[in-house]
């Protein structure tokens, strides 16, 4: 830009104005005013050895040129020169040429900016009226000349405020930014944009210029000038769009998704909530209109004296218990299906229990097997492949970016924030504290890799061939401690924050402030000085995976992180904080293992334990017993069964983790952590429901074989065992279509354990049931069975307990199991109670569906890491901080940028460009930002690539000194008419790409797009390339997903409106296109699971209307999970997704045992209902008497307690998307299926079968006295 600066010296820029200041002259050094007359001419020397050529003062007349002068000026100003005098020689213009040339790259794209420039220039150089605009204020002598060193110069406001409009767009490619903030400063109107053009200082003006908007001289006025507008009338003046948006065609609107609302309610929620409210109306309505007509038919019939007696009462569903009524609507037909998994499953059982050593041995051997698997165990570390799906759109398209233009770059960053006082924050920036930090980056600069002894300069990034990319607030002081003066810095940074190309670094890129600096104090304030934060990035080179330079980048990567480890602490003592992350923190971070979260699995399991031991042995060991004979609880005690249960668990997570291994599947730390909790709630659910029932057979039949009563109660509970091991196996298989391979695998490891402890548990520990039940017969200890407890058997014989007992001389059932058939059941089947429970679940429902839109999408790395990691302060600072946006980057694939037609569906600043082209549409998006997320103007190679060809560019494509399009036919213009195509295209393209950006040329497309192009070189094509441009700052999940939709709606976009294929791509898109699609996945794999729900429902109980209200029934308790979610701040990603399917599968295991003990309801416990409980009320009924209890206790209780356990956990990621979930889990599921699926059954549910095992034979008549309990005795079977 030092050339540009220069114009002054040449007398050939139009500079600076200074506000609306009135000037009063005091020396008079251009005493006359009139037309004709001059103000400067020629050059009289400089200030300096060093300095700018300066104009000489010169008030003569102007003077008539000579055939070289005339044809100079009008090869470079333009026809209008073609005749008059001039004010200027030979030697000016040269040097006015000479100058010109890179402002001319930076703006020749938009030709009325170009004229108006040049007219501007030229004019004041040249104008032979120079006395009427121009008046000198100071001189200096030098060697007998007059040398001006400052003048005033007086433009209209008309011409300032169209020459800045005609420039304030136009952008320059190769640094993606606008062209006014490389030759103006980002001025933000004409006048900052003079001033900034005629401060005298170094590296700019040689000489000061004003420019008053009043001024006193009567005989001085503006030249009448009119400046072209970029949108200009006359083609040869238009800008294109991308450089005038006046011109520039409307995009059609982009409906956000879920932007229909009801003022700010969105259209489902208030739909959702509208639909009950109208229901709930309609019933209030109807239950009044009810009233009224039995109120109306009562006076009736006592005015007509047609009856007698009073009416029945509302309330005579809560009467007293009776035996016999209900017997009459009791089941009459028989379930084939059912008939055969019983059958099933009391063979199987039979064997299980005859057979227990073999059964056993073969369980063992066969998981033994499956485990051997474990030898080819690994884990998945790397974050790309765990968290993303290879198959995915982002997957394959950065596998194509990486593949044809290189690895993204390795960064390494760092935020150093003055708010360790947060009443008092305060500027991060100080004289000492810049010191200090450039003795840090110079420590970084000198630091070894431990194994490769690789330094920085050998790993970074380096666009233009030597200097390495750092990003740094240093940079503006050149990174010398010697150019930041105590007195000065402050304006120095002001100055370069202005002004980022007079700043440049080593490697030439101008340095936004909003790319190093943020946090300011006052949103409306920008002043560097006072940020309370600074970034700083080193920029290393990226490699395939595996390679020999990856390896050293990241032994380098590691050597930094110990060192930024120590300079933590440096920043601790001055004050400051600070905060950073190397391209190997997140992946070392996620993988951390912590002692904290293997505690507390083996924890779970302990409780879990302890919980089932002592629960099941509550079931013959009442506290009567133990006060009578204490010995008693060494037989009754059933701590080898839940050994035994927890065993079986641990054995079918390794065996599926082995079964899995051995085809190669590779496990996450997360199947390692969860996977545990998973199987072990499920799996001691079903050990309860099978020890429940062979207990109550124990009772009822103790005279029969145990195997005999192993295989019924295996008979009885195989069935519903079946159904939950179907839906909890298939639901989690579901995951499986997730395409994350975290969870993926997480849902294929977890299906497997699953199935496998189903299978373990009606096999294997039916054999250790039995083996249990004969050492308890044998009075012989638990735990110990080669001990015979001679007093407990003494106890067992003299008080008819279970071993020997007599049915009419057992213990009544537990507390629990009295509650729910007394008083819970009767209660909760009373036609007012399910008036509520209706209301209060279906309001339930519609509030949870009402929180659908509320459930945000997103997964924070914050949440995925440790507490205590490193990187949580730095993500914390990337979201408050950051004022840049990441690239990101249009890549056009499969077309040949050869041909002509191609190329006008990509380019922009040329008149034959489509109105819709791929750049064109990018800088439409750019203006709106809020919705699209673009910032930046869009690096534009072919656009680039032509304006280096152009031969006003004198110094960027030559060919034997002479630019190599100057004689072309037809000459190079804005048509494109005469642009290379095919080889020739191929040839230059590769000049181009290989042109160094200097000062020179700054077109030069070595640093900027030397690697956005591939060009296949056998074939003269361009098969790829890529347009960057920069996404606004992205603060929050929220913004990332929408910055990925956003870009993803924009390629779709471009490839419809020009034919091209097109995909943006940016480093983190492959971790945010599972959004794209994870309400869809989301919708259709819970639907899938609820499908897969009603079919085995359906098959397995033999009635689709039960099947109906049972998968109702799920579904609203995951409606409602899903609404908990909103309120809990759960977001929705792949890994909650997994998390509700296997809520489907869990929600059906607490619905199955009930829903099946309503179908095939036990004919003993069906005859104690009450006297006015018929029909589908008596099963209701009888379901929550038979199996209400084994819900709460064997599946409610120990959800709760392995739930509970994970509350503990450090692991934020297990806190909330499991801890959280699976409490919504507990409390949605238990609640629906112990209070709502009842009542919904006893209205809805479909009729009933006979209990296969329910055979009228002598022992189910004698097990009616063992529910005498029920009722209670005669006086409350009466009325």
């Amino acid at each position: 830009m030092t050339k540009l600066s220069q114009l002054f010296a040449s007398g050939g820029l139009l500079l600076s104005a200074i506000g609306s200041v009135v000037v009063v002259v005091a020396d008079v050094y251009t005493p006359t005013h009139e037309a004709g007359r001059c103000a400067i001419r020629s050059h009289c020397g400089s200030k300096s050895f060093f300095g700018s050529q300066l104009p000489c003062l010169d008030n003569g007349l102007a003077q008539e040129p000579d055939a070289k002068l005339r044809k100079q000026l009008t090869d470079l100003c333009g026809p209008k020169w073609n005749e008059g005098p001039v004010c200027c020689d030979s030697e000016q213009v040269d040097a006015l040429k000479s100058n010109l040339q890179t402002a001319n790259q930076i703006i020749s794209s938009c030709p009325a900016c170009k004229d108006n420039f040049f007219n501007m220039f030229c004019t004041f150089t040249c104008s032979p009226d120079q006395s009427l605009f121009i008046n000198v204020t100071k001189t200096m002598e030098k060697a007998g000349k007059t040398l001006v060193t400052e003048l005033d110069q007086l433009v209209s406001k008309d011409y300032g405020t169209g020459f800045y409009n005609s420039c304030k767009d136009v952008k320059f490619g190769p640094t993606n930014s606008r062209a006014m903030d490389l030759m103006g400063g980002g001025a933000k109107n004409y006048t900052q944009l003079l001033k900034f053009l005629g401060q005298e200082r170094l590296g700019g003006s040689p000489f000061q210029i004003n420019f008053p908007v009043e001024y006193p001289e009567h005989d001085m006025k503006p030249l009448p000038m009119t400046p072209k507008s970029c949108g200009d009338e006359d083609p040869n003046f238009r800008c294109a769009c991308i450089d005038c948006p006046a011109i520039c065609p409307e995009l059609p609107d982009v409906e956000e998704a879920g932007s229909c609302r009801v003022g700010p309610v969105p259209c489902l929620s208030f739909a959702s909530l509208l639909t009950y409210l109208v229901l709930l109306f309609l019933a209030a309505a109807a239950v009044v209109g009810q009233v009224a007509w039995r109120k109306h038919a009562k006076r009736r019939r006592e005015r007509l004296s047609l009856l007698a007696g009073p009416a029945d009462s509302e309330d005579d569903d809560e009467g007293d218990l009776t035996q016999n009524p209900a017997m009459f609507d009791r089941p009459q037909k028989t379930y084939i299906i059912n008939t055969w998994c019983d059958t099933a499953f009391s063979k199987l059982g039979h064997f299980a229990a005859r057979f227990p050593a073999i059964t056993i041995g073969i369980s063992v051997i066969m998981v033994l097997v499956l485990s051997a698997g474990l030898f080819h165990f690994e884990i998945e570390k790397d974050p790309a492949r765990l968290w993303v799906s290879p198959t995915s759109d982002a997957a394959q398209e950065k596998a194509f970016f990486d593949s044809q233009f290189g690895a993204f770059y390795r960064a390494e960053k760092v935020f150093l924030v003055n708010d360790t006082n947060p009443e008092a924050p305060g500027p991060v920036l100080s004289y000492d504290t810049l010191l200090w930090w450039m003795g840090v980056e110079k420590s970084v600069k000198q630091l070894k890799g431990n194994k490769f002894f690789s330094n920085f300069q050998d790993l970074c990034l380096k666009p233009t061939g030597s200097a390495c990319v750092v990003q740094s607030v240093a940079a503006y002081f050149q990174d010398d401690p010697d150019m930041v003066s105590r007195d000065t810095w402050k304006t120095k940074l002001r100055s370069c924050a202005q002004s980022p190309v007079e700043c440049r670094p080593e490697y030439g890129q101008p340095l936004e402030p909003n790319m190093i600096l943020g946090g300011y104090p006052d949103d409306d304030s920008d002043d560097p000085a006072e940020a309370r934060a600074m970034t700083v990035t080193w920029v290393l080179n990226n490699h395939p995976e595996g390679s020999g330079e990856a390896h050293r980048a990241m032994d380098w990567e590691e050597t930094l992180k110990n060192r930024l480890l120590v300079v933590q602490e440096e920043a601790k003592e001055r004050g400051l904080r600070l905060s950073f992350s190397t391209e190997i923190s997140l992946e070392q971070e996620l993988n951390k293992s912590t002692n904290t979260d293997a505690k507390i699995i083996v924890i779970s399991y302990i409780i879990m334990f302890l919980y089932a031991s002592i629960s099941l042995g509550s079931q013959t060991l009442s506290l009567r017993d133990l006060v009578n004979n204490p010995y008693i609880a060494l037989v009754q005690s059933k701590f080898t069964l839940g050994i035994a249960g927890i065993f079986i668990v641990l054995m079918s997570i390794t065996a599926s983790i082995g079964l899995f291994s051995w085809v190669g599947l590779k496990a996450t730390l997360i199947i390692v952590d969860v996977i545990p909790f998973i199987v072990l709630a499920v799996g001691v659910d079903n050990i309860f429901l099978i020890v429940h029932e062979f207990e109550r057979l124990n009772i009822s039949d103790p005279d029969a074989m145990v195997e005999k009563r192993a295989s019924k109660a295996l008979g009885r509970m195989g069935p519903s065992i079946l159904f939950s091991a179907i839906t909890e196996t298939a639901s989690f298989a579901l995951g499986a279509l997730v395409g994350m391979p975290a969870v993926r695998n997480f849902a294929i490891y977890a299906a497997g354990a699953v199935f496998i402890n189903a299978i373990l548990q009606v096999t294997m520990f039916i054999s250790v049931l039995t083996l249990n039940q004969i050492r308890a017969e044998d009075a012989r200890a638990d735990c110990f069975p080669c001990v015979q407890v001679k007093s407990a058997r003494v106890h067992l014989s003299n008080n008819n307990a279970i071993p020997g007992a007599r049915h009419y001389e057992t213990p009544a059932d537990g507390l629990l199991q009295r509650f729910i058939s007394k008083s819970y059941a009767p209660r909760l089947l009373g036609k007012k109670t399910k008036a509520v429970v209706m209301t209060i679940f279906l309001g339930l429902f519609a509030v949870g569906i009402a929180l659908l839109p509320e459930v945000e999408l997103g997964l924070d790395q914050r949440v995925a890491i440790p507490d205590d990691s490193y990187l949580i302060p730095y993500f914390n600072d990337l979201y408050e901080y950051m004022e840049a946006g990441p690239p990101v980057y249009f890549v056009a694939r499969g077309l040949n940028a050869t041909q002509r037609s191609q190329q006008q569906k990509m380019c922009a600043r040329y008149t034959t460009c489509q109105q819709l082209s791929l750049t064109n549409i990018l800088e439409q998006e750019r203006k709106r930002a809020d919705v699209s997320y673009i910032s930046t103007p869009t690096a534009s190679w072919i656009d680039d690539f032509f304006q280096w060809l152009n031969p006003d560019n004198e110094a960027c494509c030559v060919d034997r000194r002479k630019p190599c399009f100057a004689n072309r036919d037809p000459a190079w213009n804005i048509t494109l008419a005469g642009m290379p195509e095919g080889e020739e295209f191929v040839g230059y393209l590769k000049r181009f790409l290989n042109a160094p950006t200097d000062e020179d040329c700054p077109l030069g497309g070595q640093a900027s797009y030397g690697s956005s192009v591939v060009i296949d070189s056998e074939r003269s094509t361009v098969p790829a390339s890529h347009f960057r441009t920069s996404h606004r700052p992205l603060r929050s999940q929220d913004d990332f997903i929408k910055a990925y939709a956003s870009a993803r709606r924009i390629a779709t976009d471009i490839s419809a409106n020009t034919g091209l294929s097109v995909f943006p791509y940016s480093i983190f898109y492959v971790f945010f296109d599972q959004y794209a699609s994870i309400v869809g996945l989301t919708t259709a794999l819970l639907g899938s699971a609820l499908a897969m729900v009603f079919i085995v429902s359906t098959v397995l109980l033999g009635s689709i209307l039960t099947a109906t209200v049972v998968t109702f029934t799920v579904a609203m308790a995951i409606i409602d999970i899903i609404g908990a979610m909103a309120v809990m701040g759960v977001s929705l990603n792949a890994v909650s997704l997994v998390n509700l399917i296997i809520c489907v599968g869990i929600a059906v295991e607490f619905c199955a045992h009930i829903a099946r003990a309503f179908m095939l309801p036990s004919r003993v416990i069906m005859e104690r209902a009450k006297n006015n409980f018929r029909g589908r009320d008596a099963r209701a009924w009888t379901a929550l008497a038979n199996v209400g209890g084994s819900v709460f206790s064997g599946i409610t209780v120990t959800k709760i307690l392995g739930v509970t356990v994970l509350a503990f956990t450090r692991s934020k990621i297990f806190e909330i998307y499991y801890f959280r979930v699976w409490v919504a889990l507990v409390l949605f599921a238990a609640t629906h299926a112990l209070v709502f699926l009842p009542v919904a059954l006893s209205l809805f549910g479909g009729e009933g079968y006979i209990d296969p095992e329910s055979d009228n034979s002598l022992a189910e008549n004698l097990a009616n006295r063992t529910y005498r309990d029920l009722v209670g005795g005669d006086d409350s079977d009466s009325d």
